[in-house]
């Protein structure tokens, strides 16, 4: 797949609003996934050993290397609850409402965490452990990924 292909798909994917974007053209394979950001920003992934290899030392490092370090003492210090989707994080139901939790707050099994919005569907998470809420690893509106630690519950 040549690069203007690339660039055009990636134009589009940040024009219009969707969230990722799966492109098979024989044997290639491109997958564009829309970050959130106001830029125009796609992140492009291949599922070609080689060109994997190629891109993966230039943007790999910096998030490698930022993430073990708080991910290490949370896994350490309680449950981690992990978004089941991809999606935009919202700590309430709506912008007057109170947050569902805070740092600090006990929760149940089944109460909810927060929401994910997702194609326009609003997604209740609910916890699947009883605790306190130790730390909340997401922002208000912040774009969430599959597996991506929302909260740590201890």
């Amino acid at each position: 797949m040549d690069l203007r292909k690339l660039k055009t798909l990636i134009d589009l994917v940040s024009e219009s609003g969707i969230s990722e974007l799966e492109v098979n053209e024989g044997e290639d394979r491109v997958r564009i996934v829309n970050a959130g950001s106001p830029a125009p920003v796609g992140q492009v992934v291949y599922a070609n050993p080689a060109p994997a290899a190629a891109s993966a030392p230039a943007a790999a490092p910096a998030p490698a290397a930022a993430a073990p370090v708080p991910e290490a003492p949370a896994a350490e210090t309680g449950f981690i609850a992990k978004s089941p989707m991809v999606g935009t994080f919202y700590r309430a139901p709506n912008p007057e409402s109170p947050n569902f939790v805070n740092v600090g707050d006990t929760v149940k099994v089944g109460q909810t965490l927060c929401i994910i919005e997702a194609m326009k569907l609003l997604n209740e998470i609910e916890s699947e452990k009883a605790g306190v809420i130790k730390e909340i690893l997401c922002e208000n509106g912040q774009g969430v990924e599959f597996d991506q630690p929302l909260f740590v519950i201890a």
